[in-house]
């Protein structure tokens, strides 16, 4: 039996590798649990990427060298690409535990303690493995790399600091941005994140310069990185959803509205799409409307997203109102209110309808309905003060005019609130 293990070995080390399963196959069918046979077979396997094969025979080698730290690692590989991260965790910590100097074992370990998000714990397996290889650029980057999502700001720039070759490399650069933006440093963090790009304009690091310039609400700067990258990286969503933010952050509605469209009309379901779509649509005149008419379908569709059916109608109610429009303004608004009769923006809405159809005491209800739910709600205090007039009813009307002055910067800043709010998502959702 030795001999023909060793005559195995001699055919896998001659790449002759049918040869060498053919061997060790016959071997495990004459004797099982035989420690060499099985751990070989197993790596033959997996070199072969047949994993499902080769996990029987690794784990009953890890259960027949219950101390060797090489067959618990073997394993831990082997069930990592099975993506079975748990398993291949635990066989990991039991071979860095059994022989802790060993390097690759280490440099493993804090792959996958980072892949599920352990930073700190990766941080230390790399510096153990640093400890050992102590010139390797690829551990001090990963090392770093590690240390920036512990937040260990300042030991990862030291570690940085020491590359040889630090300003060349990409992914160096834009771990010196992260560290930079979690500091404060904005212009530095640029500068940083521009190198990355430029050594190496993938879409991560276009997406990371770009956003960067968008997190700080740089509108004009974060156009142009956008525009270059989904020119770059057409068929990537993420880059589309930043180039639309970055025009609507900018006040290029209409410049947004068709990339909303395009998102929206590749994914009829998501109601983010929508709601952009709808912000956009109903901050600009009628004369790019025609392209909002993926808003409109995606509410008829959806008729329990209050959001989207409301910004559908308000779009509709800017147009030249037709019959038509207006009856499926009605329609979509008794969506939205149905589902959430707290809605100001619907309730107000509803009364603008009423309005345009001639029913100025009628609006009344919806538009008292809207400012209590809003006090701060300034266009409907003053369609409010329109039909209290047209009741007949002046000093109401006066009043609610003088609540409409008071209340006329609260319309921008709700708007750059929700701003404010999608832009983080974008930023922080999107990586």
């Amino acid at each position: 039996m030795e001999r023909e293990f060793q005559d195995a070995m001699a055919a896998q080390d001659k790449g002759d590798l049918a040869r060498a399963e053919s061997l060790l196959l016959d071997l495990h069918k004459k004797e099982s649990g035989i420690f060499a046979v099985d751990e070989s077979l197993g790596l033959l396997y997996v070199t072969g990427e047949k994993f499902a094969k080769a996990l029987p025979l690794l784990e009953a080698a890890a259960r027949e060298s219950e101390r060797s730290d090489v067959a618990h690692a073997n394993l831990g590989a082997a069930y990592f690409k099975l993506h079975r991260n748990v398993d291949a965790l635990r066989e990991f910590e039991r071979a860095a535990q059994l022989n802790p100097r060993n390097a690759a074992t280490q440099q493993s370990l804090g792959e996958l303690l980072l892949a599920e998000g352990k930073s700190s714990r990766a941080a230390e397996a790399y510096a153990a493995a640093l400890e050992i290889r102590p010139d390797d650029s690829d551990l001090k980057l990963a090392c770093a790399t590690a240390l920036v999502a512990s937040g260990e700001f300042d030991k990862a720039q030291s570690l940085l600091a020491g590359l040889p070759n630090g300003d060349g490399s990409a992914e160096a650069q834009a771990l010196r941005a992260q560290i930079d933006e979690k500091k404060g440093n904005y212009q530095e963090a640029v500068a940083h994140f521009t190198r990355a790009a430029e050594i190496d304009p993938s879409e991560d690091n276009l997406w990371a310069l770009s956003v960067e310039f968008l997190r700080h609400w740089t509108f004009e700067a974060a156009i142009r990185e956008f525009e270059f990258a989904t020119q770059r990286f057409p068929a990537s969503t993420r880059m589309k959803l930043g180039l639309g933010a970055a025009y609507f952050g900018g006040a290029r509605y209409a410049s947004a509205i068709p990339v909303f469209a395009v998102l929206l009309d590749a994914d009829k379901d998501n109601s983010l799409y929508a709601e952009l779509l709808g912000m956009a649509c109903t901050a600009v005149n009628d004369s790019v409307h025609k392209q909002c008419s993926p808003l409109i379908t995606y509410a008829e569709s959806h008729p329990k997203d209050a959001r989207a059916n409301t910004y559908a109608a308000s779009m509709l109610l800017t147009e030249a109102t037709t019959d038509a429009g207006n009856a499926l303004a009605l329609k979509l608004l008794t969506h939205a209110l149905a589902v959430d009769p707290k809605m100001a923006e619907a309730q107000y809405r509803m009364g603008v309808l009423e309005q345009n159809q001639g029913a100025w005491a009628a609006s009344i209800p919806s538009l008292e309905r809207s400012v209590a739910l809003k006090p701060d709600f300034a266009e409907a205090h003053y369609r409010l003060a329109l039909a209290y007039w047209r009741a007949g009813r002046k000093e109401k009307g006066q009043a609610e005019m003088e609540l409409e002055k008071k209340y006329a910067q609260q319309q921008a800043q709700d708007l750059n609130k929700r701003l404010r709010q999608i832009t983080t998502f974008i930023v922080d959702g999107q990586n």
